[in-house]
């Protein structure tokens, strides 16, 4: 890991943003924390919604904003954060919470494409009669994407703090 980790600080990636100025880094960690909360708010929203709030909203409702919302916050997070790790990547050489933060995220979209296919899912987005079952498998579905995407932030946290 190591190695991957020296390549990518060393990449001419890496030095172009480097000497693109001083403000690059700050600007990039802006764009990571808007990008996380863009994320984390959409996931909150339908989560909650999934694990049972506000039952007068159709879930499909709020669907629609919230998925989009989320994937556009993830990808800002996801181009941001690589960006600012190859500032300094081998610093973080050791450090339990990146090794931890980015299998949880594979996990995490792993759950987005397994819950996508879902068929109380798609029965719940497109407007259906829920079958006996759907909420609660919708539920566990809600309860664990909030469970991984919050155990995201958490990690991504506490990298600085190791």
């Amino acid at each position: 890991m190591y190695e991957f980790m020296a390549w990518l600080e060393g990449s001419a990636f890496a030095d172009t943003l480097r000497g693109l100025g001083i403000w690059t880094y700050g600007l990039l960690n802006l764009g990571h924390i808007l990008g996380i909360a863009t994320l984390y708010g959409a996931v909150l929203v339908l989560d909650l919604r999934l694990l049972g709030l506000w039952s007068s909203i159709p879930a499909r409702v709020l669907a629609r904003p919230t998925v989009p919302l989320a994937a556009g916050g993830f990808v800002l997070a996801a181009l941001s954060g690589v960006m600012m790790l190859s500032f300094n990547t081998t610093e973080y050489h050791g450090n339990p919470f990146i090794y931890a933060k980015f299998p949880i995220i594979v996990f995490g979209l792993l759950n987005v494409a397994v819950v996508q296919r879902l068929g109380a899912w798609r029965r719940m987005t497109g407007g259906e009669s829920p079958e006996p079952g759907d909420p609660a498998v919708l539920r566990v579905c809600g309860g664990l994407s909030l469970l991984i995407w919050t155990a995201v932030v958490t990690c991504g946290r506490m990298i600085g703090y190791w």
